[in-house]
Protein backbone atom coordinates (compact mmCIF):
# COMPACT_ATOMS: atom_id res chain seq x y z
CA UNK A 1 0.00 0.00 0.00
CA UNK A 2 2.76 2.13 0.69
CA UNK A 3 4.82 1.84 -2.14
CA UNK A 4 1.60 2.48 -4.36
CA UNK A 5 1.23 5.76 -2.44
CA UNK A 6 4.51 6.92 -3.22
CA UNK A 7 4.00 5.98 -7.01
CA UNK A 8 1.31 7.98 -6.91
CA UNK A 9 3.29 11.01 -5.06
CA UNK A 10 6.28 10.53 -7.71
CA UNK A 11 3.94 10.49 -10.59
CA UNK A 12 1.39 13.55 -9.37
CA UNK A 13 3.96 15.92 -8.18
CA UNK A 14 5.03 18.76 -9.78
CA UNK A 15 8.80 18.19 -9.79
CA UNK A 16 9.51 21.84 -11.36
CA UNK A 17 8.79 23.47 -7.93
CA UNK A 18 10.16 20.91 -6.11
CA UNK A 19 13.45 21.58 -7.55
CA UNK A 20 12.95 25.11 -7.07
CA UNK A 21 11.83 24.88 -3.61
CA UNK A 22 15.39 23.14 -2.94
CA UNK A 23 17.25 25.28 -4.89
CA UNK A 24 16.15 28.11 -3.34
CA UNK A 25 16.52 26.58 0.42
CA UNK A 26 20.07 25.76 -0.43
CA UNK A 27 20.86 28.69 -1.68
CA UNK A 28 19.49 30.35 1.52
CA UNK A 29 21.61 27.85 3.90
CA UNK A 30 24.76 29.02 1.78
CA UNK A 31 23.91 32.55 2.38
CA UNK A 32 22.48 32.22 5.95
CA UNK A 33 26.78 31.00 6.55
CA UNK A 34 28.28 33.50 4.11
CA UNK A 35 26.31 35.98 6.25
CA UNK A 36 27.64 34.15 10.10
CA UNK A 37 30.36 33.60 9.07
CA UNK A 38 34.14 34.83 10.99
CA UNK A 39 37.22 34.43 9.73
CA UNK A 40 38.32 34.53 13.63
CA UNK A 41 36.13 32.29 14.31
CA UNK A 42 35.57 30.32 11.41
CA UNK A 43 32.99 27.09 11.52
CA UNK A 44 31.91 23.95 9.81
CA UNK A 45 28.23 24.51 8.09
CA UNK A 46 27.56 21.03 9.22
CA UNK A 47 28.13 22.64 12.94
CA UNK A 48 25.06 22.57 14.61
CA UNK A 49 25.97 25.27 17.38
CA UNK A 50 25.98 27.50 14.21
CA UNK A 51 23.49 29.57 12.30
CA UNK A 52 23.81 27.53 9.39
CA UNK A 53 24.11 24.46 11.61
CA UNK A 54 20.44 25.40 13.20
CA UNK A 55 19.22 26.07 9.99
CA UNK A 56 20.11 23.34 8.54
CA UNK A 57 18.05 21.44 11.06
CA UNK A 58 15.37 23.46 10.15
CA UNK A 59 15.57 22.39 6.52
CA UNK A 60 15.48 18.88 7.77
CA UNK A 61 12.20 18.85 9.50
CA UNK A 62 10.23 21.13 6.75
CA UNK A 63 11.29 18.29 4.02
CA UNK A 64 9.84 15.82 6.62
CA UNK A 65 6.98 18.03 7.16
CA UNK A 66 6.72 18.65 3.71
CA UNK A 67 6.42 14.73 2.73
CA UNK A 68 4.20 14.14 5.30
CA UNK A 69 1.84 17.03 3.63
CA UNK A 70 1.97 15.29 0.67
CA UNK A 71 0.63 11.51 2.09
CA UNK A 72 -2.08 13.16 3.78
CA UNK A 73 -5.74 13.44 2.05
CA UNK A 74 -5.89 16.39 0.44
CA UNK A 75 -10.08 16.91 1.26
CA UNK A 76 -8.88 17.00 4.47
CA UNK A 77 -7.50 20.93 3.70
CA UNK A 78 -11.07 21.71 2.43
CA UNK A 79 -12.69 20.08 5.16
CA UNK A 80 -10.87 21.39 7.87
CA UNK A 81 -9.86 24.97 6.88
CA UNK A 82 -12.28 26.76 9.19
CA UNK A 83 -11.51 24.47 12.35
CA UNK A 84 -7.78 25.15 11.21
CA UNK A 85 -8.38 28.96 10.94
CA UNK A 86 -10.20 29.27 14.01
CA UNK A 87 -6.92 27.40 15.72
CA UNK A 88 -4.69 30.16 14.67
CA UNK A 89 -6.96 32.66 15.52
CA UNK A 90 -7.00 31.73 19.45
CA UNK A 91 -3.16 31.39 18.77
CA UNK A 92 -2.73 34.51 17.92
CA UNK A 93 -5.06 35.77 20.52
CA UNK A 94 -2.77 33.80 22.86
CA UNK A 95 0.63 35.10 21.75
CA UNK A 96 -1.22 38.83 22.33
CA UNK A 97 -1.18 37.80 26.26
CA UNK A 98 1.69 34.98 27.06
CA UNK A 99 4.42 35.92 24.49
CA UNK A 100 7.59 37.93 25.94
CA UNK A 101 8.54 41.38 25.02
CA UNK A 102 11.20 40.41 22.25
CA UNK A 103 13.34 43.51 20.90
CA UNK A 104 9.87 45.65 21.45
CA UNK A 105 7.44 42.92 19.83
CA UNK A 106 5.02 40.20 21.77
CA UNK A 107 5.07 37.62 18.83
CA UNK A 108 7.42 34.63 19.82
CA UNK A 109 6.27 32.07 22.01
CA UNK A 110 9.14 30.47 23.95
CA UNK A 111 9.27 26.65 23.33
CA UNK A 112 12.71 25.92 24.74
CA UNK A 113 15.86 28.13 25.23
CA UNK A 114 17.04 27.32 21.45
CA UNK A 115 13.34 26.41 20.02
CA UNK A 116 10.92 29.68 19.05
CA UNK A 117 7.98 29.97 17.44
CA UNK A 118 6.23 32.70 15.44
CA UNK A 119 2.56 32.25 14.63
CA UNK A 120 1.76 35.03 12.54
CA UNK A 121 4.21 32.91 9.91
CA UNK A 122 1.74 30.06 10.19
CA UNK A 123 -0.95 31.72 10.26
CA UNK A 124 -0.74 32.73 6.41
CA UNK A 125 -1.59 29.33 5.40
CA UNK A 126 -4.82 28.89 7.69
CA UNK A 127 -6.03 32.43 6.43
CA UNK A 128 -5.50 31.15 2.93
CA UNK A 129 -7.32 28.23 3.55
CA UNK A 130 -10.36 29.74 5.05
CA UNK A 131 -10.50 32.08 2.14
CA UNK A 132 -10.86 28.92 -0.52
CA UNK A 133 -12.65 27.29 1.23
CA UNK A 134 -15.49 30.55 1.63
CA UNK A 135 -14.59 31.41 -2.27
CA UNK A 136 -15.88 27.64 -2.49
CA UNK A 137 -19.13 27.93 -0.95
CA UNK A 138 -22.48 26.89 -3.64
CA UNK A 139 -23.53 29.24 -5.64
CA UNK A 140 -20.83 31.86 -4.34
CA UNK A 141 -20.69 35.57 -5.30
CA UNK A 142 -17.53 37.78 -4.77
CA UNK A 143 -19.64 41.03 -5.04
CA UNK A 144 -22.04 40.63 -2.88
CA UNK A 145 -21.83 43.18 0.58
CA UNK A 146 -22.26 40.27 3.08
CA UNK A 147 -19.66 37.95 1.39
CA UNK A 148 -17.25 40.92 0.70
CA UNK A 149 -17.55 41.40 4.54
CA UNK A 150 -16.99 37.90 5.66
CA UNK A 151 -13.98 37.92 3.33
CA UNK A 152 -12.82 40.77 5.20
CA UNK A 153 -13.10 39.63 8.54
CA UNK A 154 -11.29 36.06 7.91
CA UNK A 155 -8.07 38.96 6.36
CA UNK A 156 -8.90 41.76 9.06
CA UNK A 157 -8.83 39.28 12.19
CA UNK A 158 -5.78 38.08 11.88
CA UNK A 159 -4.23 40.94 11.19
CA UNK A 160 -5.67 42.93 14.27
CA UNK A 161 -4.57 40.19 16.11
CA UNK A 162 -0.52 40.62 15.01
CA UNK A 163 -0.90 44.44 15.14
CA UNK A 164 -1.87 44.15 18.95
CA UNK A 165 1.77 41.53 18.80
CA UNK A 166 3.75 44.75 17.38
CA UNK A 167 4.20 42.94 14.54
CA UNK A 168 2.91 45.54 12.07
CA UNK A 169 5.06 44.02 9.00
CA UNK A 170 3.65 40.34 9.33
CA UNK A 171 0.37 42.30 9.54
CA UNK A 172 0.93 44.09 6.40
CA UNK A 173 1.32 40.67 4.75
CA UNK A 174 -2.38 39.73 4.56
CA UNK A 175 -3.09 42.96 2.22
CA UNK A 176 -1.42 40.59 -0.36
CA UNK A 177 -4.83 38.09 -0.52
CA UNK A 178 -6.28 41.40 -2.66
CA UNK A 179 -4.27 40.30 -5.29
CA UNK A 180 -6.03 36.93 -5.16
CA UNK A 181 -9.51 38.71 -4.86
CA UNK A 182 -8.73 41.18 -7.92
CA UNK A 183 -8.42 37.32 -9.91
CA UNK A 184 -11.61 36.56 -8.42
CA UNK A 185 -13.82 39.23 -9.67
CA UNK A 186 -13.17 41.92 -7.24
CA UNK A 187 -13.15 45.36 -9.63
CA UNK A 188 -9.83 46.82 -10.94
CA UNK A 189 -10.80 50.24 -9.64
CA UNK A 190 -10.57 48.71 -6.25
CA UNK A 191 -6.67 48.24 -6.58
CA UNK A 192 -6.72 51.69 -8.33
CA UNK A 193 -8.39 53.26 -4.90
CA UNK A 194 -5.62 50.85 -3.08
CA UNK A 195 -2.76 52.66 -5.34
CA UNK A 196 -4.29 56.08 -4.96
CA UNK A 197 -4.66 56.18 -1.19
CA UNK A 198 -0.39 55.10 -0.93
CA UNK A 199 0.40 58.21 -3.35
CA UNK A 200 -1.47 60.81 -1.52
CA UNK A 201 -0.12 59.29 1.26
CA UNK A 202 3.48 59.54 0.13
CA UNK A 203 3.13 62.46 -1.86
CA UNK A 204 1.11 64.34 1.12
CA UNK A 205 3.77 63.42 3.69
CA UNK A 206 7.15 64.28 1.80
CA UNK A 207 6.07 67.93 0.95
CA UNK A 208 3.99 68.27 4.01
CA UNK A 209 6.39 70.80 5.69
CA UNK A 210 6.04 73.06 2.78
CA UNK A 211 3.21 75.70 2.41
CA UNK A 212 1.25 76.80 -0.20
CA UNK A 213 -1.57 78.85 1.19
CA UNK A 214 -3.57 77.71 3.36
CA UNK A 215 -2.33 74.14 2.54
CA UNK A 216 0.54 72.69 2.19
CA UNK A 217 2.68 71.49 -1.44
CA UNK A 218 1.76 68.01 -0.69
CA UNK A 219 -2.32 68.58 -0.51
CA UNK A 220 -1.85 70.80 -3.62
CA UNK A 221 -0.23 68.35 -5.30
CA UNK A 222 -3.13 66.31 -4.36
CA UNK A 223 -5.66 67.98 -5.40
CA UNK A 224 -4.31 68.19 -8.68
CA UNK A 225 -3.99 64.48 -8.77
CA UNK A 226 -7.51 63.92 -7.55
CA UNK A 227 -8.76 66.35 -11.03
CA UNK A 228 -6.58 64.29 -13.50
CA UNK A 229 -7.74 61.14 -11.75
CA UNK A 230 -11.67 62.22 -11.80
CA UNK A 231 -11.37 63.33 -15.90
CA UNK A 232 -9.50 59.65 -16.45
CA UNK A 233 -12.40 57.99 -15.09
CA UNK A 234 -15.02 60.17 -16.52
CA UNK A 235 -13.60 58.85 -19.41
CA UNK A 236 -13.49 55.11 -18.49
CA UNK A 237 -16.74 54.73 -17.24
CA UNK A 238 -19.02 57.19 -18.94
CA UNK A 239 -16.86 57.93 -22.08
CA UNK A 240 -17.78 61.13 -21.58
CA UNK A 241 -14.95 63.26 -23.47
CA UNK A 242 -17.07 66.58 -23.39
CA UNK A 243 -17.40 66.44 -19.76
CA UNK A 244 -13.86 65.52 -19.27
CA UNK A 245 -13.05 68.72 -21.50
CA UNK A 246 -14.86 70.73 -19.41
CA UNK A 247 -13.21 69.94 -16.25
CA UNK A 248 -9.48 69.92 -17.41
CA UNK A 249 -10.49 73.77 -19.45
CA UNK A 250 -12.22 74.75 -16.40
CA UNK A 251 -9.20 73.98 -13.89
CA UNK A 252 -6.63 74.87 -16.40
CA UNK A 253 -8.66 78.17 -16.57
CA UNK A 254 -8.53 78.93 -12.87
CA UNK A 255 -5.20 78.30 -12.21
CA UNK A 256 -4.23 79.92 -15.16
CA UNK A 257 -5.85 82.99 -14.08
CA UNK A 258 -5.18 83.47 -10.77
CA UNK A 259 -1.10 82.61 -12.34
CA UNK A 260 -1.89 85.93 -14.14
CA UNK A 261 -3.48 87.33 -11.76
CA UNK A 262 -0.09 86.79 -9.37
CA UNK A 263 2.21 87.66 -11.99
CA UNK A 264 0.14 91.08 -12.66
CA UNK A 265 1.46 91.59 -8.80
CA UNK A 266 -1.85 90.94 -6.80
CA UNK A 267 -1.40 88.17 -4.02
CA UNK A 268 -3.28 84.96 -5.12
CA UNK A 269 -3.08 81.78 -2.25
CA UNK A 270 -3.25 79.16 -4.88
CA UNK A 271 -4.32 76.90 -1.76
CA UNK A 272 -7.24 78.28 -1.70
CA UNK A 273 -7.80 78.29 -5.59
CA UNK A 274 -7.07 74.36 -5.37
CA UNK A 275 -9.76 73.96 -2.83
CA UNK A 276 -12.00 76.52 -5.18
CA UNK A 277 -11.25 74.20 -8.13
CA UNK A 278 -12.14 70.62 -6.41
CA UNK A 279 -15.51 72.11 -5.04
CA UNK A 280 -16.38 73.22 -8.52
CA UNK A 281 -14.88 69.60 -9.78
CA UNK A 282 -17.52 67.84 -7.03
CA UNK A 283 -20.17 70.15 -8.23
CA UNK A 284 -20.41 69.33 -11.89
CA UNK A 285 -19.88 65.77 -10.94
CA UNK A 286 -23.09 65.98 -9.39
CA UNK A 287 -25.21 68.12 -11.44
CA UNK A 288 -24.16 65.41 -13.99
CA UNK A 289 -25.09 62.58 -12.03
CA UNK A 290 -28.43 64.58 -11.44
CA UNK A 291 -29.15 65.30 -15.22
CA UNK A 292 -28.44 61.68 -16.20
CA UNK A 293 -29.24 59.65 -12.98
CA UNK A 294 -25.64 57.62 -13.04
CA UNK A 295 -23.58 56.67 -10.93
CA UNK A 296 -20.49 57.06 -12.36
CA UNK A 297 -20.33 60.48 -11.56
CA UNK A 298 -21.66 60.37 -8.33
CA UNK A 299 -19.13 57.85 -7.69
CA UNK A 300 -16.59 60.14 -9.13
CA UNK A 301 -17.64 62.70 -6.83
CA UNK A 302 -17.54 60.50 -3.41
CA UNK A 303 -13.94 59.54 -4.83
CA UNK A 304 -12.96 63.40 -4.75
CA UNK A 305 -14.35 64.41 -1.56
CA UNK A 306 -12.88 61.31 0.41
CA UNK A 307 -9.41 61.63 -1.65
CA UNK A 308 -9.54 65.26 0.20
CA UNK A 309 -10.09 64.14 3.62
CA UNK A 310 -7.87 60.99 3.54
CA UNK A 311 -5.12 63.48 2.15
CA UNK A 312 -6.50 66.14 5.14
CA UNK A 313 -5.86 63.22 8.12
CA UNK A 314 -2.16 62.20 6.71
CA UNK A 315 -0.63 64.29 9.28
CA UNK A 316 -2.92 62.69 12.13
CA UNK A 317 -2.40 59.30 11.16
CA UNK A 318 1.59 60.01 10.62
CA UNK A 319 2.09 61.64 13.79
CA UNK A 320 -0.55 60.62 16.36
CA UNK A 321 -1.29 56.86 15.26
CA UNK A 322 2.33 55.28 13.90
CA UNK A 323 5.01 54.79 16.43
CA UNK A 324 7.95 56.84 16.20
CA UNK A 325 10.48 53.99 14.56
CA UNK A 326 7.58 53.74 11.94
CA UNK A 327 7.59 57.39 11.50
CA UNK A 328 11.63 58.04 11.01
CA UNK A 329 11.48 54.53 8.71
CA UNK A 330 8.92 56.02 6.67
CA UNK A 331 10.67 59.33 6.56
CA UNK A 332 14.88 58.25 5.88
CA UNK A 333 12.98 55.93 2.63
CA UNK A 334 11.83 59.11 1.61
CA UNK A 335 14.47 61.24 1.64
CA UNK A 336 12.98 63.62 4.76
CA UNK A 337 15.69 62.29 6.61
CA UNK A 338 18.90 60.68 6.45
CA UNK A 339 19.74 59.32 10.21
CA UNK A 340 22.62 57.29 9.08
CA UNK A 341 23.14 56.24 12.78
CA UNK A 342 19.46 55.86 13.47
CA UNK A 343 17.05 54.43 11.61
CA UNK A 344 18.90 54.40 8.33
CA UNK A 345 21.51 52.75 9.14
CA UNK A 346 20.67 49.19 8.18
CA UNK A 347 19.43 50.48 5.09
CA UNK A 348 22.71 52.63 3.89
CA UNK A 349 24.97 49.75 5.29
CA UNK A 350 22.91 47.05 2.71
CA UNK A 351 23.09 49.44 0.06
CA UNK A 352 27.02 49.85 0.96
CA UNK A 353 27.32 45.81 1.19
CA UNK A 354 24.92 45.54 -2.27
CA UNK A 355 26.80 48.57 -4.09
CA UNK A 356 30.42 47.27 -3.44
CA UNK A 357 29.58 43.63 -4.99
CA UNK A 358 29.66 45.26 -8.48
CA UNK A 359 28.72 43.19 -11.19
CA UNK A 360 30.41 39.82 -10.19
CA UNK A 361 30.64 40.14 -6.50
CA UNK A 362 33.32 39.90 -4.21
CA UNK A 363 33.11 36.04 -3.94
CA UNK A 364 31.57 33.83 -0.80
CA UNK A 365 32.16 34.10 2.10
CA UNK A 366 34.75 37.63 0.77
CA UNK A 367 32.05 40.17 1.33
CA UNK A 368 33.76 42.62 3.97
CA UNK A 369 30.39 44.40 4.89
CA UNK A 370 28.99 41.64 6.13
CA UNK A 371 31.81 39.52 7.82
CA UNK A 372 32.74 42.71 9.51
CA UNK A 373 29.15 43.04 10.67
CA UNK A 374 28.31 46.12 9.46
CA UNK A 375 25.07 45.34 8.32
CA UNK A 376 22.88 44.38 11.30
CA UNK A 377 20.15 41.49 10.56
CA UNK A 378 22.14 40.68 7.93
CA UNK A 379 21.18 36.84 8.11
CA UNK A 380 17.53 36.77 8.55
CA UNK A 381 15.75 40.43 7.17
CA UNK A 382 18.35 41.77 5.35
CA UNK A 383 20.01 38.45 4.16
CA UNK A 384 19.81 39.45 0.62
CA UNK A 385 22.71 42.18 0.85
CA UNK A 386 24.90 38.87 1.46
CA UNK A 387 23.63 38.02 -1.63
CA UNK A 388 23.93 41.01 -3.31
CA UNK A 389 27.92 41.56 -2.25
CA UNK A 390 29.34 38.58 -2.53
CA UNK A 391 27.54 37.33 -5.78
CA UNK A 392 27.40 40.73 -7.21
CA UNK A 393 24.59 41.82 -10.00
CA UNK A 394 24.65 38.26 -11.54
CA UNK A 395 24.10 36.38 -8.63
CA UNK A 396 21.09 38.89 -7.57
CA UNK A 397 19.46 38.72 -11.01
CA UNK A 398 19.80 34.97 -10.93
CA UNK A 399 17.86 34.74 -7.11
CA UNK A 400 15.72 36.93 -8.01
CA UNK A 401 14.87 34.88 -11.57
CA UNK A 402 14.88 31.89 -9.01
CA UNK A 403 11.87 33.47 -7.38
CA UNK A 404 9.89 34.97 -10.56
CA UNK A 405 9.67 31.57 -12.03
CA UNK A 406 8.79 29.84 -8.88
CA UNK A 407 6.17 32.80 -8.86
CA UNK A 408 4.81 31.96 -12.49
CA UNK A 409 4.90 28.78 -11.56
CA UNK A 410 2.51 28.66 -8.49
CA UNK A 411 0.27 30.70 -10.75
CA UNK A 412 0.42 28.49 -13.72
CA UNK A 413 -0.89 25.83 -11.24
CA UNK A 414 -3.28 28.05 -9.93
CA UNK A 415 -5.37 28.34 -13.31
CA UNK A 416 -5.23 24.94 -14.13
CA UNK A 417 -6.52 23.89 -11.16
CA UNK A 418 -10.11 22.24 -11.89
CA UNK A 419 -12.31 23.71 -8.56
CA UNK A 420 -12.05 27.06 -6.90
CA UNK A 421 -10.79 26.12 -3.52
CA UNK A 422 -7.42 25.32 -5.46
CA UNK A 423 -7.48 27.93 -7.86
CA UNK A 424 -8.10 30.50 -4.65
CA UNK A 425 -5.41 28.66 -2.27
CA UNK A 426 -3.27 28.90 -5.16
CA UNK A 427 -3.34 32.64 -5.69
CA UNK A 428 -3.09 33.02 -2.09
CA UNK A 429 0.13 30.99 -2.47
CA UNK A 430 1.53 33.15 -4.99
CA UNK A 431 0.52 36.54 -3.70
CA UNK A 432 1.94 36.04 -0.72
CA UNK A 433 5.42 35.39 -2.28
CA UNK A 434 5.08 38.62 -4.44
CA UNK A 435 4.51 40.66 -1.33
CA UNK A 436 7.57 39.08 0.61
CA UNK A 437 9.73 39.23 -2.13
CA UNK A 438 9.24 42.61 -4.01
CA UNK A 439 9.18 44.41 0.00
CA UNK A 440 12.05 42.46 1.60
CA UNK A 441 14.14 43.45 -1.41
CA UNK A 442 12.95 46.77 -1.63
CA UNK A 443 13.34 47.34 1.56
CA UNK A 444 17.20 46.14 1.54
CA UNK A 445 17.64 48.65 -0.96
CA UNK A 446 16.07 51.14 0.33
CA UNK A 447 12.88 51.35 -1.68
CA UNK A 448 10.20 50.33 0.81
CA UNK A 449 10.37 51.60 4.30
CA UNK A 450 11.97 48.76 6.76
CA UNK A 451 9.03 46.61 8.19
CA UNK A 452 10.78 43.39 8.93
CA UNK A 453 9.68 40.72 7.13
CA UNK A 454 11.83 37.47 6.03
CA UNK A 455 13.01 36.78 2.32
CA UNK A 456 11.46 33.33 1.73
CA UNK A 457 13.83 30.25 1.99
CA UNK A 458 16.71 32.69 2.46
CA UNK A 459 16.37 34.61 5.90
CA UNK A 460 17.27 32.36 8.81
CA UNK A 461 14.35 31.18 10.86
CA UNK A 462 12.44 27.95 11.36
CA UNK A 463 9.34 29.76 11.54
CA UNK A 464 9.60 31.49 8.20
CA UNK A 465 10.84 28.17 6.80
CA UNK A 466 8.24 25.70 8.27
CA UNK A 467 5.73 28.23 7.41
CA UNK A 468 6.70 28.94 3.96
CA UNK A 469 7.29 25.29 3.50
CA UNK A 470 3.25 24.41 4.60
CA UNK A 471 1.95 27.19 2.91
CA UNK A 472 3.82 25.62 -0.60
CA UNK A 473 3.43 22.14 -0.31
CA UNK A 474 -0.39 21.99 0.69
CA UNK A 475 -1.17 23.98 -2.56
CA UNK A 476 1.19 20.84 -4.22
CA UNK A 477 -0.77 18.42 -2.80
CA UNK A 478 -3.96 19.68 -3.67
CA UNK A 479 -2.44 19.99 -7.03
CA UNK A 480 -1.24 16.17 -7.14
CA UNK A 481 -5.09 15.75 -6.49
CA UNK A 482 -5.96 17.42 -9.30
CA UNK A 483 -3.99 15.07 -11.52
CA UNK A 484 -5.41 11.98 -10.22
CA UNK A 485 -9.38 12.96 -10.69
Amino acid sequence: MYQREDENIKKSIDWLTIALYIILIMCGWFSIYGASYQYEHATSMFDLSSRAGSQLIWMGTSLVIGFIILKLDSNLYDILAYYIYAAFILLLLLTVFIAPDTRGSRSWLIITDTIKLQPAEFAKFAVALALARFLNSYNFKLLEPKNLLTIGAIILIPMLLIFLQKETGSALVYTAFILMLYREGLPGIILFLGLSAVVFFVVGLKYSETDIGIISAGEFISVILVILISIGLVLSYRRDAIAARNIFIGATALFGTSYLIMYLGSSIDFGIVALVALAILVGYLLFLAKKYWSKAYLLTAVFAITSLLFVSSIDYIFNDVMQPHQQMRIKVTLGMEDDLMGAGYNVNQSKIAIGSGGILGKGYLNGTQTKLKYVPEQDTDFIFCTVGEEQGFVGSVLVLLLFLILILRLIFLAERQKNTFGRVYGYCVASIFIFHVAINIGMVIGLTPVIGIPLPFFSYGGSSLWGFTILLFIFLRIDMARKRR
